[in-house]
């Protein structure tokens, strides 16, 4: 690993290992950079995260989780309830102790990177990453997702929640960072797709980057949520008129699929190993 891809893991280390997992009224430090919270999203939010359940085979003996977490929400428990086991791999024993709480002995924790980790080729009968694959470095990313492919049973799947760098929110700022950087000015505007106090490392490929792994899977790309948390808190009212949007949201993501992959935030990338 060089010395920029040790950058980008120790980021994600430092922060998952200082403030990451603390705990203020009722919630993560991650949960309130990353998550909308309020009342009117809770319904949309649990939808979203129930969508994985889609792609998850319910026979399974072994189901990978990488960069677990503590398993933060209730939602994701579902994932592996049909499962002996679930090994839960992440950079943060914090987290894995917090995990171990949620699933005792259905569990098989590992600490540390997913790179340094051995695992039997063809093992896991479904392997899951949730909003970690972007914040390896940009170079490291198909590293991942091969080892990941590698480690899984063929005709299994794969999934991966990912980010979307080109959609029709964030549209004005790309436009204003190229003003900015024809002007060389360093200063940039900050995006409503990401909190601009956070220094976790990002970079996002565009939607047709999963196409190379055509060679070792089938490659199939669904909605996951059509905004980032800030974005949906600034464009969606705190009320029962903001829960009806994001109902209808729901069923907007469901009905028009290729329109929410390529416009708006979050895929779902399912890889179904050949």
């Amino acid at each position: 690993m060089t010395k920029h891809e040790e950058l980008a893991e120790n980021s994600v280390s430092d922060f998952y290992n200082t403030v990451g997992w603390e705990m203020s009224e009722g919630n993560t430090e991650d949960a309130k950079l990353w998550e909308d919270l309020r009342a009117n999203s809770r319904s949309y939010v649990s939808k979203c995260r129930l969508r994985l359940l889609r792609h998850i085979p319910r026979n399974g003996k072994y189901m990978l989780d990488m960069a677990s977490g503590p398993i933060q929400f209730v939602e994701y428990l579902e994932y592996s309830k049909t499962y002996h086991k679930r090994y839960c791999v992440d950079l943060s024993a914090a987290a894995l102790d917090i995990a171990k709480n949620k699933i005792g002995d259905n569990g098989v924790f590992l600490h540390g990177s997913f790179f340094d980790l051995e695992f039997s080729e063809n093992f896991f009968d479904c392997s899951l990453s949730l909003h970690t694959i972007y914040h390896m470095d940009r170079d490291l990313q198909e590293v991942a997702v091969r080892k990941l492919l590698q480690v899984t049973k063929p005709d299994r799947p794969v999934i991966i929640v990912y980010s979307n760098p080109n959609t029709l929110v964030s549209l004005p700022f790309r436009i204003f960072r190229k003003i900015f950087s024809l002007f060389g000015l360093n200063s940039k505007p900050s995006s409503p797709t990401r909190p601009a106090e956070n220094s976790l490392y990002f970079h996002a490929h565009p939607i047709d980057w999963w196409d190379r792994f055509e060679n070792a899977a089938k490659v199939e790309i669904f909605p996951w949520r059509a905004f980032a948390s800030n974005a949906q808190k600034i464009l969606i009212p705190d009320n029962r008129v903001g829960a009806w949007l994001l109902d209808l949201l729901f069923k907007c993501e469901d009905r028009f699929p290729k329109i929410f992959v390529k416009f708006f935030q979050y895929p779902i990338i399912v890889l179904t190993k050949k």
